[in-house]
């Protein structure tokens, strides 16, 4: 019998997949360049699994497929994608589905797409969120590409995927990259929380003197809240766990150099090309940065000093401040994130739905939140919301958590503590529902200086104004192009 679905690259992730997709029935043909991945795999208990079929080749892979062959690239995300795509080639026909399931960037899936179609091949970009547990168990998938390969793998993602309240979370998101731009906006809000929820646990160590075992204790506790969220979870029980070698806690014997492999990076990127805010998200990319440069940290510790006035405050106080804080700002986080995927819908032409990709988040995937249903709510409610921050519950939300959120801004910089990705949500907050900022004055600074021209509150058309001029009165004359 010929198998549904073949699959490339048995990484945890390629692993853990065909396993799923045997579970589900799916008869899934392996390759790998590693034969030992690929007998590892084989030997796997069957558990009343469908067949695992192991190739040594890609001939011997693609010729164990049913018609149109359907092939799911799990493999590290650049050139490799196209060596392996040009390898398949000569072996593949018309009307066969080439799937990327890896990170690429959405403009490689874009080029990766029209190639194919040019060849009559259909192609298809797939986020996949959840790691490794959810690749076995059921990830959370952001289908992108040709409409007509969705058509032809719908049951088989549908299957694999995760669910909440029966509904899968996986969906056809658009054309093209949409699928792996939906997954690297995921992945720029996955770096906001997580930093969100580090500066947290930073407040918590330095202001009250939490031992990681009592911030953990706090956060089970918010995990039972409007904070639940997979990263909250995790959070705690990273913080529970104890060093064999040691018996010091984990968390305090790893050091603090955070690695990022560009998704983030990829994320922040975009928005600066398509002209949106995201700056919760940026501060969290270059906190990385900066976490990298621990030996130059060092050394600043001793010259660059602060002598912070002595906290004295309540725990029973602070706390309740620190969650109102990690509440607010990841509500901005959750906005930044759903801005710029409406900014790339408008921009690309791709019809994103909010409330499909909120659905899709809600389970699976790593920034799976309670929060999420009231984002899907919100979309429900107002397809064109311009801004989350703008629908009734989160304004609500919000209100409720502004005085806390604004003392925890303050008491850290007050106490020298870094907090960028906790400031930085409540400066974008402060600026979206400001009606003015001082951007006239910046406008004036580039006709200044280079003759950019600005606009008028009072009468349309650019302008441009002889700033050099010994009057005190000056003109706004048309500015000459």
């Amino acid at each position: 019998m010929r198998a549904d679905l073949g699959l490339i690259g048995l990484g945890v992730m390629g692993r853990n997949l065909s396993l799923n997709l045997a579970h589900h029935g799916f008869t899934v043909a392996v390759y790998d360049r590693s034969s030992d991945r690929v007998g590892q795999l084989l030997q796997e208990p069957a558990d009343g699994r469908a067949e695992i079929v192991g190739t040594g080749s890609l001939p011997e892979l693609v010729a164990a497929l049913k018609r149109p062959r359907k092939i799911l690239l799990l493999i590290p995300a650049g050139p490799g994608v196209d060596q392996v795509i040009a390898a398949l080639l000569s072996y593949l026909e018309p009307g066969d589905i080439v799937i990327d399931g890896g990170n690429s960037h959405y403009k490689e899936t874009n080029r990766r797409g029209r190639m194919l179609e040019a060849m009559g091949l259909s192609y298809l970009g797939v986020g996949i969120s959840g790691g490794a547990e959810g690749a076995l168990r059921g990830p959370s998938l952001m289908v992108g590409g040709s409409r007509r390969a969705w058509e032809l793998t719908r049951d088989l993602f549908m299957k694999i995927a995760a669910r909440v309240e029966a509904t899968p979370c996986c969906a056809y998101v658009g054309p093209e990259g949409a699928g792996h731009f939906v997954k690297m906006v995921h992945n720029g809000i996955e770096y906001g929380d997580m930093q969100l929820i580090g500066e947290v646990y930073l407040l918590l160590r330095e202001l009250l003197g939490f031992s990681a075992a009592e911030t953990g204790a706090v956060f089970r506790e918010w995990n039972n809240g409007e904070l639940g969220s997979y990263l909250l979870e995790i959070s705690a029980d990273i913080l529970n766990k104890k060093d064999a070698a040691t018996g010091n806690p984990i968390v305090e014997v790893i050091a603090d150099r955070a690695d990022q492999k560009g998704t983030g990076q990829w994320a922040a990127q975009a928005a600066f090309e398509l002209g949106v805010s995201v700056p919760t998200i940026n501060a969290a990319v270059g906190a990385r940065f900066l976490s990298a440069l621990k030996e130059e940290r060092i050394k600043a510790s001793e010259e660059l000093t602060w002598v912070a006035p002595r906290y004295e405050g309540d725990p029973a106080e602070l706390l309740p401040a620190a969650r109102a804080a990690l509440y607010a700002a990841r509500i901005c986080t959750y906005a930044q994130g759903f801005a710029l995927l409406k900014a790339a819908a408008a921009a690309y032409r791709w019809e994103l739905d909010g409330g499909t990709i909120a659905q899709l988040w809600r389970g699976g995937c790593i920034i799976r939140a309670k929060l999420l249903t009231g984002v899907k709510e919100a979309f429900a409610g107002e397809p064109e919301l311009p801004n989350l921050l703008m629908a009734p519950y989160f304004k609500k939300e919000i209100e409720a958590a502004q005085s806390g959120w604004r003392r925890i801004v303050g008491l850290a910089a007050q106490q020298g503590i870094p907090v960028p990705a906790i400031s930085s949500a409540l400066a974008y907050f402060d600026s979206y529902r400001r009606s003015f900022l001082p951007a006239n004055l910046v406008q004036a600074q580039r006709d200044y200086f280079g003759a950019h021209g600005y606009e008028r509150l009072d009468r349309p058309g650019t302008f441009h104004t002889d700033w050099q001029t010994k009057e005190e009165t000056v003109h706004s004359k048309p500015l000459q192009r």
